[in-house]
């Protein structure tokens, strides 16, 4: 770092007014970085303008025109928007610290990720992060505590209410894990063993976390043929729980139900207006990614492996089970399992990338749906598998993403490349948005797109100091060019870098430097509202 900038250097936000940031009236002399004349895209929502950004001693020092300033490291921003950094609030990046420089986010520019979602997260969240902070990772690391994670260390995958001693049991792992540092508590209901738990068990658990802070994240009970009903759920555990309450990967994932955002939205305006902080997320495609197991009825997966493997190997009550399921597909709208494409299958990894029909064909020679369902016990018996859903339309998609409650994240974990076939958001969900959704379709202004992976996420989960480019804020910055900007992944051939993206800052320190990645691992662990410095 050069000379300190000390008691001369007035940390104050340059208020703007127009298409350009008026001069400042403290002037800076030296600094760690200088980002010259770049767009900048604040986070607030406000009207770009054009200015110079100062970084010193991991934040922003000023923003505006600074004249000679001296620098240990200048960028010409010309013709690239600087923005936040992009703000992740729904990740599966549990592992980070095996793959700290999490490239497949930084390169996107994402410089912070929330893991420990859908309701799954590491029991001793305490020693979780401890483990990313001995490692050290290339961005900002939170972590929600999972319900399901917690049922099944007290009460295995039973399937019935827990009883008073198991719940006080759960309530102390949530607690515990509070202290340690999460920011708030998951459910994934949709999902064994937290689909077994009624409603009054979520409030508990939910209410221990938020009295300390926190927020309730939930992937609903169901997305589609009950959406309104889940989100009237979810709301009430919000209120009963005096929660801050975030719907994960808000969607409608059958076509039954295609156009039924317009109700759920407005549930969470009324909702809003009656006092409860409910706000939502969502990525930037018409497909999920979640478990082969969520096409099986929930009872069917109760218990361990062998119980499980039991129960498909039967032939009476696999006859019920393909039966539930058949009555699922049509009341959902689809006639087959052919919009259901695996990702990753262990037992076999040269089906990743194919359909359940495509198996079908190539093991029985019919694509029927006879065939398809022996596919999916067959896989089931196998292990399982992670899937790609093509179940959304781009109507709900677009509607949903123009609420100014929704935020973007990618539901995503940490990829390598060409491990598997995953869902493309792990590696083009921002910019996914900036290149249709801002460029291509003007379904959202750059400055509404940006403040919605940034700002409104921070400011959801509490993270200070985050989120905005001002005078003391914290320098997560990502430049891009807005012209350029892409993600070239697509569901075909998954394993591509977002482009576009020369440069991505964590903490004033460069992660992507020239499109390129930098070795740097200067991420911290943010704890329930404060932060660990990793370094």
């Amino acid at each position: 770092m050069l000379l300190a900038l000390g008691a001369a250097l007035q940390l104050t936000r340059v208020v703007v007014r127009g298409s350009e940031a008026p001069a400042q009236v403290k002037k800076v002399s030296s600094v760690d970085v200088l980002i010259r004349g770049g767009l900048v895209v604040d986070g607030s929502g406000q009207t770009p303008f054009t200015a110079d950004v100062a970084i010193d001693d991991g934040r922003i020092a000023q923003v505006g025109r600074l004249g000679e300033v001296a620098a240990e490291t200048i960028i010409d921003a010309r013709g690239l928007v600087v923005a936040p950094g992009f703000i992740d609030v729904h990740t599966h990046a549990d592992r980070v610290a095996r793959t700290p420089d999490a490239q497949n986010f930084t390169r996107m520019g994402v410089t912070t990720i929330v893991a420990g979602n859908c309701g799954s997260s590491a029991v001793d969240v305490g020693e979780a992060l401890r483990e990313i902070e001995r490692t050290r990772v290339g961005l900002n690391v939170a972590t929600l505590v999972g319900h399901n994670s917690v049922r099944a260390a007290v009460m295995g995958r039973a399937r019935r209410a827990p009883s008073d001693g198991e719940l006080q049991r759960m309530r102390a792992i949530v607690a515990q894990a509070m202290r340690d540092g999460a920011v708030g508590f998951s459910t994934g209901l949709e999902y064994v063993p937290g689909t077994y738990a009624e409603t009054p068990e979520i409030v508990s658990l939910a209410a221990e976390a938020c009295s300390s802070g926190g927020l309730y994240a939930t992937h609903m009970r169901n997305e589609g043929t009950e959406v309104e009903r889940a989100v009237a759920e979810a709301i009430e555990v919000g209120r009963k729980a005096s929660c801050r309450v975030e719907i994960s990967h808000l969607k409608i994932d059958s076509p039954s139900r295609w156009g039924r955002s317009t109700q759920v939205l407005q549930a969470i305006r009324d909702a809003q207006r009656d006092g409860v902080d409910v706000r939502a997320d969502q990525y930037a495609y018409g497909a999920s990614s979640s478990s082969l197991g969520i096409r099986f009825p929930s009872w069917s997966l109760e218990g361990g492996p062998k119980t499980i493997e039991g129960r498909l190997a039967d032939e009476e009550t696999w006859g019920r089970i393909e039966r539930e399921i058949r009555a699922t597909l049509t009341e959902r709208g689809f006639e087959d399992l052919s919009f259901a494409i695996v990702a990753s299958h262990k037992a076999d990894p040269s089906l990743n990338g194919r359909s359940i029909a495509e198996i079908a064909e190539q093991r029985h020679g019919s694509q029927g749906l006879d065939h398809q369902l022996e596919v999916a016990r067959a896989l089931m018996r196998a292990g399982g598998a992670q899937m790609v859903y093509h179940v959304m339309s781009e109507e709900d998609v677009r509607r949903i993403m123009r609420d100014p409650s929704v935020a973007v994240a990618s539901d995503a974990s940490v990829l390598e490349l060409g491990d598997g076939v995953p869902h493309p958001r792990g590696y083009g969900n921002t910019a996914r948005v900036l290149a249709r959704y801002v460029r291509e379709t003007g379904t959202l202004p750059l400055e509404e797109a940006v403040r919605k992976m940034s700002s409104l996420p921070a400011s959801h989960f509490g993270f200070r100091d985050r989120g905005l480019i001002e005078a003391g804020a914290l320098a997560d910055l990502v430049l891009f060019d807005p012209e350029r900007v892409d993600a070239p992944s697509t569901f075909e051939e998954p394993h591509a870098y977002a482009t576009g993206i020369p440069h991505v800052l964590v903490n004033g320190v460069f992660v992507i430097r020239d499109g390129e990645p930098t070795g740097e691992k200067p991420g911290r662990v943010l704890k329930g509202g404060g932060e660990t410095v990793t370094r």
